[in-house]
Formats: C-alpha cells, structure tokens, sequence
C-alpha cells in the first residue's frame, strides 16, 4: 500500500530503539495493550455475566473472531486464482488489529445498554457501538493527547462500518416523555459515525478521489424507512464475515452446551430454513451434523463447531465490486449461496431462541434500565457525581463549548456490567 494508506495522524517521535515491527504490528500492540480492551473480558457477549459458568464475552468471541479473520485471510492468501488482487489484501496484523477491537465501543450489557444510550442521547447525536469504537481508537485512548491510538489511516478505515454521520442516517423518533420504559425496537441506533468524528473521517477518507467517496458514503432507505449505508473496505468485510462466523456457530455452541436450545428447536430450524438449500455436501452432511450437535459426547459437538467454522473460512472468495477505483473499497468478500443461507440461519437460529428469549430479555432490560438510571444521575449534578478524573474531562467539553452529554455517554459506555451495577447500587440502593 502507498504510504498514505501508512500515515498517522500524529507525526510522532518515540524513543524505540531498534524496534522493526511493522506499522500494523504497532496497531495491534496499542489495541492489546489498551483499557478499552481489557474491559472486554467484563462485558456481556449474549448470555449476562454470571448467568452460566459457560459463556463468551466479548473479550473471548472477540479473540475467537481475530482467530477466524485469520483463518480466511491465509484461505484467501493461498488461492492462485486471488493472485491478481493479492496486494490489497490485509497482512495478519492489521485484519487481527481490526478484529481484537471491533466491540470495544460496545457499552455494558450488550444491545439493551446500546439501545438505553442511544435513547439519552437522542437529542445529542445519538449512540453506536461501531462509532464509539473508532471514537475510542482515534480520540479517547489516552496513547496519545486527543488522537487515541493514533493508528495508521487504514487501520482506522477498516473500524468503519458505516462510512456516513449519523444525523444523515436517523429520523429522530417523536418522544414525548410520558414513557417510562425505553422501548428497544423504537430506540435502536442508526448505524453511522458521530458529528463529533466527521474530522476523524474527513482524514481516513482523504486519499479517495472525490467519486469514490461519494458512492462509499452513500446509503439507501429500506422497506422500513431505516437509511443504511451500503459499502465498507474490503479489511471491514473480512473483519465483519469472521464476525459473523463466531456469532452464528460459537454462539449456537453456547446456547446448546448451557441447554438455551433443544434438539426439537434444532430440527425445527433445519425443516424450515435449511430446506431451501440445493442438494449437495451440506444437505447430505446436515443429519450427521445435527446428531453431533446434540451429541451426549463433548467432543462430538466440538467436533462439528470447528467443522462448520472451518466450512466458512475455506470457502470465503473475493469479490471485484466495479464500482471504485480503490482497490481497498472495490474488493470485497462473500460466501456462495448455499453458505450464505446456512450463515444467515444459524444467525437467526440464535437471535430468535437465545437473544429473544424471554429470560435473556429481562436480563437486557434491567440492564438497560440501569443505563438509563446513570445518565439521568450524572447529567443532573456532573461536577458533583462524577470521579475527579471525569469532572476534569466534562468541565473541559463545557470550556469548549460543548455540551458535556458526549463525555457523559463516554463514560458510562466504558463501564463493565459488573461496574456498573456496582455505581447503581452506590446511587439508588440503601443496602449498598
């Protein structure tokens, strides 16, 4: 890549002696070294923290999805017929970089907490864990004075999932304060970038000609209303398939050694979605796999995890676009119908029988209560509840002219689910 792609946005000058790691090996370095991802290890994956001494977080699905991001890139990497476009191809440090910190702007208790920050910040430009996530590597992590990580340019463009702003993206709901409860469907955040990263943005985009930044940022409505954007690098989509992987086949095994699924759901699932599949290995293999799946043997369903893990990684193909004259933004990757539809499903198999149900949603929506429980405290008296260290950062965006809620939903977003339960049951609890 052209040492643009290289550049950071901080000129610096750091006492390393014969250090000869790769730009990208320093990126990866910054990541794993950082609070940010630490706090991982405390976050809600699916299943609450506690709930089951067998469950993933996001610091172990976000290990397992660098692992898988890898995986297909070696595939990839080793396919002759990928020979033409092998140079805008990733190296492992950088697709490792991007996959280590896809979730670290996820706030405590998984979607129910997102969906509680977007709805307080409403009228403040609202929530998104992927845009926390580069708010994070490029301006909050204390690597730097107001550049984060400071992580080279292609680093931070492969963190973007949604290369648009957000007020371009959302139609504010009306909220005329008499609810209660938040409700989750109404108040889920738009995927984008906040205002307040636009510069962030403006730079990582500076090396594409005016076109191609034009059709990156574009977006369409869907049959719902709701505006998405509709392209991401080709780093992004490799990062964000390995991402998938792990949530569709490590997040069933979950839900199958915790007993959250039956064998009955299973065949269900199988008779209705995966009955559109053409005859071909998987169709023929799907009996076998789904016996080993719910096999009384351990290692029969860790067996078939790595099977279907290892199906996805080595049958992921790259894709020319035509539409962009980057070669980072006009490749993509995909994965063959029949896959597709098995992926897809596996997704839905969990999110309808895992995530959805009823005792994992009233987990979430405590949560989300205790999310909104601490915005509402700390936005009433800031320079009175905050920690020191907080009430320094929040005078600071007020001298600056700002309004301070941003600060605020930093804060509260970085917290563990531990955390902040813990900081509730200081506010609002007589037994603490």
């Amino acid at each position: 890549m052209t040492e643009e792609w290289l550049a950071r946005r901080y000129q610096e000058n750091k006492h390393r002696p014969d250090d000869k790691r790769s730009p990208y090996q320093k990126d990866r370095s910054r990541i794993i070294h950082a609070a940010a991802f630490r706090r991982l290890q405390a976050k809600t994956q699916i299943m609450g923290i506690g709930v089951n001494d067998f469950y993933r977080t996001r610091l172990t699905h976000s290990l397992e999805v660098a692992q898988i991001a890898s995986g297909i890139l070696g595939q990839l990497r080793a396919n002759p017929s990928n020979a033409s476009f092998s140079a805008c191809l990733p190296c492992r440090s950088l697709i490792e970089t991007l996959s280590l910190a896809h979730d670290i702007g996820h706030p405590p208790f998984g979607h129910g907490g997102e969906t509680a920050l977007n709805y307080m910040m409403r009228a403040h430009g609202g929530f998104e864990g992927n845009a926390q996530t580069l708010r994070i590597v490029a301006k909050l992590e204390p690597y730097s004075k107001g550049y984060g990580m400071n992580l080279t340019r292609r680093t931070l463009l492969g963190f973007i999932k949604y290369p648009q702003l957000i007020k371009s993206l959302w139609k504010i709901p009306h909220d005329d304060g008499t609810d209660k409860f938040i409700n989750s469907t109404r108040w889920l955040p738009a995927k984008g970038l906040y205002c307040e990263e636009s510069a962030v943005f403006d730079w990582v985009l500076a090396p594409l000609s005016d076109t191609d930044k034009s059709i990156f940022t574009s977006f369409a409505e869907n049959a719902n209303g709701v505006a998405r954007t509709q392209y991401k690098s080709l780093d992004c989509a490799i990062m964000e398939l390995a991402d998938d992987i792990a949530y569709g086949v490590h997040d069933l095994e979950d839900a199958i050694a915790t007993g959250m699924v039956s064998q009955h759901q299973w065949h269900e699932f199988v008779a209705n979605h995966l009955s559109e599949l053409e005859d071909g290995w998987l169709k023929t293999n799907l009996p076998r796999i789904s016996a080993q799946l719910f096999s009384r043997d351990e290692a029969d369903l860790k067996e078939v995890i790595g099977e279907l893990v290892n199906l996805f990684i080595t049958q992921a193909k790259v894709k020319k676009l035509g539409v962009f004259d980057s070669p980072l933004l006009d490749h993509s990757v995909y994965l063959e119908k029949e896959l597709f539809i098995l992926l897809e499903g596996l997704k839905q198999f969990v999110f309808r029988n895992v995530i959805r149900h009823p005792e994992m949603q009233q987990i979430e929506f405590k949560g989300q209560k205790i999310i909104s429980d601490l915005f509402a405290a700390f936005a009433s008296d800031p320079l009175r509840l905050l920690p020191h260290t907080r009430q320094t950062i929040y005078q600071a965006a007020l001298e600056n002219g700002e309004t301070g809620y941003r600060q605020l939903c930093d804060y509260i977003s970085s917290m563990t689910d531990e955390y902040a339960i813990k900081v509730h049951g200081r506010l609002f609890t007589t037994e603490y």
